[in-house]
């Protein structure tokens, strides 16, 4: 079975009452930093925590040293998980408003430390699940405190030092999932340099996704990374995106489409370009 597993709004509401079943609220806004804990209180699907990007699914900034979204210390995020129910052996699913960018960060947390079996993400996600008509809920969950305990998977990382030893190595394909006219360094909303890493190519994470923002048909994700490939081997590629979050949603869509699970580099755009050394690009 694949790592990546997407569920309905209509399996999960089945699912509502599965014991010891985990559901993770990943609701975010880079925009506004309160939107997924005000939107949490506001409604949630029954018996969802809530994972909040900068506390739980992020770690300490060092100004100029890391992103804009480090990788939490492996040792929190556990007692974290534990917190809220998840044990080895647990389902999880994970949901944010519908694009799925949040979710899919938790997805890669959970498979960096070693979950990779029984985590879902909901396809779709709220959007979907109020366009099926389903209630919300206000009421805190009721889950025990799990006993995960999971190892980080170093091989799933790459470090700036790492990438930028790779740069010009035939076999990669690096791969950026941020929107064009970003990667091409026309726009920089958030970050104060503007371009790509030399040798990347555009991958916007939307495009992973159909009209209705939900998940294309594995066959049609497999086409769309073949083409980033151009014969290159799938197990080389590394993702980025501006800080290391919608990244994740590149590499849950080609573990959906069947191929290996790419490397992260974490710090991504945002670290990268801390240090003048390293080369930025404009343009495709």
């Amino acid at each position: 079975m694949s790592i990546a597993q997407l569920i309905s709004p209509q399996q999960l509401s089945e699912r509502l009452t599965q014991p010891g079943l985990v559901i993770l609220d990943c609701r975010s806004s880079l925009d506004d930093l309160d939107y997924g804990q005000r939107s949490y209180a506001e409604g949630h699907i029954e018996g969802a925590s809530y994972a909040d990007l900068l506390n739980d699914l992020s770690g300490a900034i060092t100004k100029g040293v890391t992103g804009r979204h480090p990788l939490p210390d492996p040792q929190t995020l556990i007692e974290r998980l534990r917190f809220w129910g998840v044990n080895n052996h647990s389902d999880i699913v994970l949901y944010d408003d519908g694009p799925g960018a949040y979710a899919a960060r938790a997805w890669w947390l959970l498979a960096w430390l070693g979950k990779r079996d029984g985590v879902y993400v909901l396809d779709g996600g709220l959007k979907a699940w109020h366009g099926a008509g389903l209630p919300l809920s206000l009421d805190p969950p009721h889950q025990p405190e799990g006993s995960f305990d999971g190892v980080p998977d170093e091989s799933m990382v790459l470090t700036a030092e790492q990438l930028q030893a790779r740069i010009g190595d035939p076999a990669m394909t690096l791969i950026d999932a941020r929107a064009p006219a970003r990667f091409r360094g026309e726009v920089e909303p958030i970050d104060p340099i503007a371009g790509h890493i030399p040798s990347a190519q555009c991958a916007a994470f939307t495009d992973n996704l159909g009209p209705d923002g939900r998940f294309l048909p594995a066959e049609r994700l497999k086409q769309r990374f073949a083409e980033a490939l151009q014969g290159r081997p799938a197990h080389a590629l590394v993702a980025y995106c501006g800080s290391g979050v919608t990244a994740c949603h590149n590499l849950f869509a080609l573990a959906l489409a069947g191929y290996p699970l790419g490397a992260l580099y974490a710090g991504s755009w945002s670290e990268w370009i801390n240090d003048p050394q390293r080369g930025v690009a404009t343009g495709d």
